[in-house]
């Protein structure tokens, strides 16, 4: 689930790209071309309605963003510590006698 989520933020996220590169802070862009014939849409209508779908792809990524936190996959503790614990085995398998990982304790033999 987490997968489709994101990859429908990236989408999302490629689509508010296309609209902001198409309009211009000037008031150029894809509202520019319509200037001559501004009988069927406007150029204030094509403006507005940039201006919307960004802010509608905008609201849409933070809502995914936010319900895709809800998937994130979650480690379990017990399992970071068998981790650590096969690593631990493992290392002390290969060189007994190599110093020890950083973290734990070395026993004092001097008493």
């Amino acid at each position: 689930m987490f997968l489709s989520i994101s990859i429908l933020i990236v989408i999302v996220a490629i689509f508010l790209i296309l609209i902001v590169i198409v309009q211009n802070s000037k008031g150029g862009g894809l509202a520019a071309g319509f200037a001559s014939s501004n009988h069927v849409m406007g150029v204030r209508k094509t403006t507005d309605f940039l201006e919307k779908a960004t802010w509608w792809c905008a609201g849409i990524v933070v809502v995914l963003c936010i319900f895709a936190s809800c998937f994130l996959p979650h480690s379990s503790s017990s399992l970071d510590s068998q981790l650590k614990d096969d690593i631990l085995n493992s290392m002390q398998n290969q060189n007994p006698d190599a110093a020890t990982p950083f973290g734990t304790a070395v026993p004092d033999e001097s008493e």
